[in-house]
């Protein structure tokens, strides 16, 4: 179901007293900047006054002036790692930011996974030994904004038993990681919100490349603007999207004068059963041919016709009387008031136009409530109706519906909220634990992963900022077609993208829970891409990832990289499928030869592409030396 609505948010203004310098909450007590680089440090402050910034480690200050909104930025070069430190920001007022460190800085971000903490992890273990002063957090406060945010709620903790429970577990296991490998303080961005999709964590200028969110696009900007002309627009756009499930071909079948009579038939009132319609979610539309006595054409009517799942528009002999497109008024009754002069006496025609976007629709209430009513007199509706579909839903946008609830899952709005207020910190790099929030649309996750990373590294500061991710790991979500393999490609295919990396789950996943506990794993696999990547360590960062595929008879030899060692965990290869020229996949067998994989399908006839771990549960047992998991995948055979 889909809620629809309009919230218009105020823009954002920054205010303090004359003459306070104010910090951001990133910029504070305990926190830890970037080593080696130039980092930006702002705030605000009256306009016209002359702003000095002074780090402890730093000759002399450096100065600013606010501009005309108040706020200024400076460029401080912060040196090799170490602290404590102060930065003293002095104005008309001076405040001083104490306990301050020099050395790494990731962000960390990502939906439920990220955000799930030592403590729903049961970590009691982890929890009791976190006694590690230079290892510090700032988890952001949770916010959706239509407008850049210039701040955000959290603090600077360091990693003690009192603070750890609420840390990210996969984060902290991360930079526990990087402490121990590393010997410099660790600062730990956690921007992260559960259950979001990836549209929410981009900017307009990202999404705006891919034509199925112009009209949510749209929609945000007229929200997050002028709201003058508000109404009128988005009422605007409602109509032009419910015309759209009509092409020109169909809009003909709600008229008086067409034909019918091909069509199939269904007895109302009744949920959507014949032909398949029982398990189709889409457009349907309902026709009937009434007689109407010469003592009731002359009145104003009402038409009745009990409750109708889920939308509905209703004609009469041509004539738009009615339509319900809120949500869930599935078991109202639709009551329609009918013009003078709409119904003739004798034969009229009543259309109904159904869209049920989820589980089974139709015009199922009681054959009582089915009737045209006028002048003390009934016209009873129920019984046989011509039927017949139109657009499915997946022919449908659902999405781009004139009007807008604004939620975590609105696009923009955690970008605006969660990522705009620590944006012009100094960062190394990005970690990102998301996806399950977009199995619906996984054909185009890797291209909005794409568009994610370029505008996040732009934003924080340009060049190719390391990010690091997370595929998701093995949960039955419950009739699964095929959603999760497709997500767990789209991730995989993302490395496309220069300095990224990818850690693989299939053997660290729990099929029951969607958030596995072991984020110990998870963290300590991500801080591996990080020490061989970005810090140049010697350490096997990842396990195999296909190369190619190439026919040798009536089998496919599966190359890989970083293989060394492959190896079949607990017997033979498990999850690894072939598909012939019909591109119907099949079981298939294989053997490790070295580094490589041979598979066949006896039923497959000639193979053309080959799969490995495509199930929602599929828990894979091929690993390199380094007991790190093969990542699932799709590829074709040369």
């Amino acid at each position: 179901m889909m809620k629809w609505c309009v919230i218009a948010v105020a823009c954002l203004t920054w205010s303090c007293c004359r003459g306070d310098v104010v910090l951001p909450s990133v910029v504070s007590d305990g926190m830890v900047l970037q080593r080696e680089s130039e980092v930006r440090l702002w705030g605000w402050a009256t306009r016209g006054e002359d702003v000095s910034v002074q780090g402890s480690w730093m000759a002399s200050p450096v100065r600013a002036k606010p501009d005309g909104r108040g706020r200024w930025q400076v460029s401080v070069a912060t040196g090799e790692a170490g602290g404590p430190y102060t930065v003293t920001v002095a104005g008309e007022t001076t405040v001083t930011v104490r306990d301050v460190y020099i050395g790494e800085v990731w962000v960390c971000s990502g939906q439920s996974n990220m955000e799930w903490t030592l403590a729903m992890t049961g970590d009691a273990e982890s929890i009791a030994s976190a006694n590690d002063d230079r290892l510090r957090v700032f988890t952001v406060g949770k916010q959706m904004s239509l407008h850049s945010r210039f701040d955000a709620t959290g603090a600077w903790r360091a990693a003690t038993p009192g603070h750890a429970p609420g840390m990210s577990a996969a984060a902290y296991h991360f930079g526990t990681k990087l402490r121990a490998e590393l010997g410099v303080p660790i600062g730990l961005i956690v921007t992260a919100w559960g259950g979001t999709r990836i549209e929410a964590w981009m900017p307009a200028s990202s999404l705006g490349a891919f034509v199925e969110y112009e009209s949510e696009l749209s929609i945000l900007g007229v929200a997050s603007g002028d709201p003058s002309g508000r109404v009128e627009m988005t009422a605007a756009i409602e109509r032009r999207w419910w015309e759209s499930l009509d092409d020109a071909g169909v809009r003909g079948w709600t008229g008086a004068d067409f034909d019918a009579s091909a069509w199939g038939t269904m007895e109302l009132p009744a949920s959507m059963g014949p032909d398949g319609l029982d398990t189709f979610d889409g457009v349907v539309y309902f026709r009937r041919e009434v007689e109407v006595p010469a003592s009731m054409a002359g009145d104003a009517l009402e038409l009745h016709l009990g409750p109708i799942d889920d939308y509905d528009d209703v004609w009469l002999n041509g004539v738009h009387v009615g339509a319900t497109h809120a949500e869930n008024q599935w078991s109202v009754p639709r009551v329609y008031a009918v013009p003078v002069g709409v119904v003739d006496a004798g034969r009229n025609v009543v259309a109904v136009r159904v869209l049920d976007t989820a589980g089974t629709g139709g015009i199922n209430g009681k054959p009582e409530q089915m009737m045209l009513v006028g002048g003390g007199e009934r016209v009873w509706l129920a019984g046989e109706w011509r039927v017949r579909r139109g657009k499915a839903v997946s022919e449908i946008r659902l999405g781009s519906r004139g009007a807008l609830e604004v939620n975590a899952n609105t696009a923009t709005v955690l970008y605006s909220g969660m990522i705009e207020p620590i944006a012009d910190m100094s960062v190394r790099g990005m970690l990102w634990y998301q996806g399950e929030s977009n199995r619906h649309n996984a054909h185009r996750y890797a291209d909005l992963m794409e568009a994610m990373i370029g505008a996040w590294r732009a934003r924080f500061g340009g060049g190719e900022l390391p990010f690091y991710y997370v595929q998701i790991a093995p949960f039955n979500y419950g009739g699964d077609t095929g959603q999760t393999g497709m997500l767990r490609e789209a991730q995989r295919l993302a490395m496309r993208v220069p300095n990224t990396g990818m850690v693989v789950t299939t053997d660290i996943g729990d099929v029951r829970d969607i958030h596995p506990k072991n984020k110990k794993a998870v963290g300590e696999r991500l801080a591996r891409w990080a020490l061989a990547r970005t810090y140049g360590h010697d350490v096997v960062y990842s396990g195999p990832l296909v190369a190619g595929a190439v026919r040798e008879g009536s089998k496919v030899r599966v190359t890989f990289d970083h293989a060394a060692g492959l190896i079949a965990r607990g017997g033979a290869v498990r999850h690894v499928q072939v598909a012939g020229a019909d591109g119907v996949f099949h079981a298939a067998e294989a053997t490790i030869e070295g580094e490589t994989l041979v598979v066949w399908s006896e039923r497959a006839g000639e193979p053309r592409r080959v799969r490995l771990g495509w199930g929602a549960t599929d828990e894979l047992n091929l690993f390199n030396e380094a007991g790190l998991p093969a990542s699932p995948f799709e590829v074709e055979v040369q």
